[in-house]
């Protein structure tokens, strides 16, 4: 009988790491809907090429190279994903015409249930909560594509650099000379990859929780002393970003639809290693709001009104019993 690899085996063995696979390529792309492509593709390339995999590397370390060289080859095509913030200074007139920019391809927030991070699998480095927070994946995409996988095979994965070079095809001294740029880059954003994710403070559910009941009961100008003095909030498709309480509380009383107590709903969810919720209003589908902690205040709010995404949330697109007025 032939030890010969199968194809059944490679799906046996390779499932399990869809998920891990999910977060990497979602690190390079920015998009939870290319991460998702790319990861179909790369099982489809190792599936093909199974019968010659010789074992001189782990599976795992194969799957990554393949989905590596699928991110980049993709990244040769597509524009870096940004959020407003990386493209202008903020808004300074809260109450003026917001400005919407469907031809940029905006950052995607990922469910934490997708890629790995609502797990307490002891070995998930590779899908930590850290390491897809939505500062970070907004740091990386402002990288070039093999600085980029660089980064993340060594700071993220812990690949020596080596192993890196044959990853990406270049040299070890390149893979050196790479990660020390993109250190440099992304030892200006906070957090960084070495902060720690800490579980949440009661004092951070509860400020959480005043943060929920201010929108649902319409009491908009208790936000103010929910957010850090130099708070920012920004939602793509909109190119327009706001810093400040005051600014964010005159954007919300003059720019959201809801009128009065009742009109939203905010559903708890999980998104990027951080709390988020899923806002409807009156009973239909409306934002993804991802929420970062300074704390116990809130320093950051990303809305995404990609609707698409409440299906990659698991999300119904209506909430039962909350008919629109």
């Amino acid at each position: 009988m032939s030890d010969k690899p199968t194809n059944e085996d490679f799906l046996r063995l390779a499932d399990p790491m869809r998920r891990e696979l999910l977060a990497h390529c979602y690190r390079m792309m920015g998009s939870v809907h290319d991460a998702e492509d790319l990861v179909q593709e790369t099982y489809f390339r190792a599936w093909r090429a199974y019968d010659g995999f010789e074992g001189r590397s782990s599976l795992r370390t194969w799957l990554y190279r393949i989905a590596t060289t699928a991110c980049l080859t993709a990244l040769d095509s597509r524009s870096r994903r940004p959020l407003p913030t990386g493209l202008g200074a903020p808004s300074l007139e809260a109450s003026a015409p917001l400005v919407q920019d469907t031809e940029v391809p905006w950052l995607e927030p990922v469910p934490d249930t997708l890629a790995g991070a609502g797990t307490a699998d002891p070995a998930s480095i590779v899908t930590s909560r850290e390491s897809i927070r939505l500062a970070l994946i907004a740091a990386l995409q402002h990288l070039p594509p093999r600085q980029r996988a660089v980064l993340i095979l060594r700071d993220v994965l812990r690949w020596k650099a080596a192993e890196v070079a044959e990853a990406v095809g270049t040299s070890t001294a390149a893979v050196n000379s790479s990660l020390q740029r993109a250190r440099a880059q992304l030892n200006e954003v906070s957090p960084s990859l070495d902060d720690p994710v800490e579980p949440l403070s009661q004092e951070q559910r509860a400020q959480l929780d005043r943060y929920v009941a201010a929108f649902e009961n319409y009491d908009i100008d208790s936000l103010v002393h929910l957010f850090t003095k130099d708070a920012v909030w920004e939602m793509p498709p909109f190119v327009g970003w706001y810093q400040g309480p005051d600014t964010i509380v005159q954007l919300t009383k003059t720019q959201c639809p809801a009128k009065g107590p009742g009109d939203l709903k905010l559903v708890p969810i999980a998104a990027n290693g951080q709390p988020a919720f899923a806002m409807y209003y009156r009973g239909d589908q409306f934002a993804i709001m991802v929420v970062t902690l300074s704390g116990d205040q809130i320093s950051h709010v990303g809305m995404f009104f990609e609707e698409k995404l409440f299906g990659t949330f698991g999300l119904p697109a209506t909430l039962e019993g909350s008919a629109p007025k």
